[in-house]
């Protein structure tokens, strides 16, 4: 009788069970594995200023379908995983102010991106993108966008609007010029456009007159132009590795450099790795201030 009792228990286990998958047939298998019974919010960390959820290098090739039913989520960080597609259910955590999505493999982003209003950093660097929504132009909150190492050769038009983004990276990407939206937006102070197919820097370059950190390094640019000159603001500028072979008299504008730089990390003048013309290396290796009173003493002779 004990062991008929326990065979009967057992088969209205699975039976439950069964019933209970087949209802939660539409959920991610990482569901399951990631919560092993838990609520979903005790996965939650709760700092002194945000919550934050973190899945980062789980493996996972889909987002778990629980992750929709947490609102409070403020910082969320998918990075480092095998993420295809970011499912348009992400509009429904409306409170996000940080989105890390770094390391997976998605080719586009949805448009309800455009319903995270307090988005302020968006990560999605190193992915497979081809093209960003001109949604994300109504992220208005957004301040940090960085999606350098993808695929892409194009903005659209409308992140013009994006007033309050202050820090662009577009590094390693596919841009054969710098996207005129771009300078647009006047309260960028840090802009990366390195490891592209850039030939020039636009003269519109000087529309961004809170420009502070301004990076071109490993591209295929010509000529210095006499415009970046006026990007007074400017403390570090990296063009190293490329093709410039001049420089513009009007250079000693950019006064806060302070220095010729060496170290990628340093603030100042970077222009190594250039087929500069004589006698500019040897003044570029004797210090910004020798190269800065050349370029003084050329203009007003």
């Amino acid at each position: 009788m004990g062991a008929r009792q326990s065979r009967a228990s057992s088969k209205d286990k699975g039976a439950k069970r069964t019933l209970l998958l087949g209802r939660r047939q539409k959920f991610s298998p990482w569901d399951d594995a990631l919560l092993s019974g838990r609520d979903p919010r005790s996965l939650l960390k709760r700092g002194m200023r945000h919550v934050s959820f973190s899945l980062v290098t789980k493996g996972m090739t889909d987002i778990p379908d629980f992750l929709w039913g947490l609102s409070e989520v403020q910082k969320l960080n998918l990075s480092h995983n095998q993420l295809r597609v970011l499912p348009p259910e992400v509009g429904k955590l409306t409170r996000i102010v940080v989105l890390n999505l770094c390391g997976n493999h998605l080719r586009s982003l949805p448009r309800e991106v455009s319903l995270l209003q307090g988005l302020k950093v968006l990560f999605v660097n190193m992915n497979r993108l081809t093209e960003l929504p001109a949604e994300l132009s109504l992220c208005r909150n957004l301040e940090v966008l960085s999606v350098s190492h993808n695929c892409l050769s194009q903005l659209p038009a409308s992140f013009a609007d994006l007033s309050r983004l202050r820090k662009l990276n577009l590094s390693s990407n596919h841009f054969a010029h710098i996207p005129v939206c771009v300078f647009s937006l006047k309260g960028l102070d840090f802009l990366h456009v390195g490891s592209n197919r850039l030939e020039n820097i636009a003269e519109s370059i000087q529309c961004l007159p809170g420009l502070q950190i301004f990076i071109a390094e490993g591209n295929n640019i010509h000529s210095f132009p006499r415009s970046l000159c006026l990007v007074t603001s400017l403390e570090l500028l990296n063009l190293n590795n490329n093709d410039i072979q001049t420089l513009p008299e009007e250079l000693y504008l950019l006064s806060r450099l302070g220095r010729i730089a060496w170290n990628p990390m340093d603030k100042g003048l970077h222009i190594s790795h250039n087929p500069l013309s004589k006698p500019l290396p040897e003044l570029v290796e004797g210090g910004l201030d020798m190269l800065f009173s050349y370029l003084k003493d050329k203009k007003h002779n």
